[in-house]
């Protein structure tokens, strides 16, 4: 009988001590189940954070990407416009050149003691010149007889004129020239001014 007693006193003990032990198990199942609601809180918030840095980093791709195209339209504008006017500096000082021939033919043009082999070879240089203009896109400013503009003109003097309405080009002492759209020399005119009397 005794040893059924200390069995008996042995079952009575061992379901206390599993009570015990399931209370113990149940709290850290529970501390699991909070460090686990924690540790998924904290990934949605690094989720969170890390798609807000996608999205910010996507922006400034798109920022850098545009700024891109636009450097790239700019630089080519940039280049087109300087293979446009590259010779510019050469035809204004070719310009000098281009007035002292046509003044030398129209100088000698009345003059019967001037061999003409000489006025006909200025002449065809003056051509040749004026050739290349063309080539370079190098026209002439039209002048006499136009409305006085400021844009492409340079007024040296005023004179009274009946044949004329005011403001209106009647002499040209130096012509105008105009590379493409770019005034690279304004004609130097003389305007008209209604006569007083």
């Amino acid at each position: 009988m005794e040893t059924r007693e200390i069995r008996s006193l042995g079952k009575t003990a061992n379901p206390d001590e599993k009570a015990v032990k399931e209370e113990n198990s149940d709290e850290k199942i529970g501390e699991c189940v909070t460090d686990q609601e924690d540790e998924t809180l904290e990934p949605d918030e690094e989720f969170e954070s890390v798609r807000q840095e996608a999205r910010d980093n996507y922006d400034r791709f798109l920022r850098l990407a545009a700024e891109f195209e636009n450097y790239k339209k700019r630089a080519s504008r940039e280049m087109s416009e300087f293979r446009k006017y590259a010779n510019e500096m050469i035809i204004r000082a070719l310009l000098p050149v281009v007035d002292n021939l046509e003044r030398a033919i129209e100088s000698s043009g009345d003059d019967e003691n001037i061999n003409s082999c000489v006025v006909a070879g200025v002449g065809m240089t003056l051509k040749e010149i004026l050739k290349v203009f063309e080539q370079f896109e190098v026209k002439k400013v039209e002048s006499f007889g136009q409305p006085f503009d400021p844009c492409f003109h340079e007024a040296v003097m005023r004179e009274e004129s009946d044949k004329y309405p005011e403001n209106t080009v009647i002499k040209e002492l130096q012509k105008g020239y105009l590379m493409h759209e770019r005034l690279i020399r304004p004609a130097m005119v003389v305007v008209s001014a209604a006569k007083t009397d």
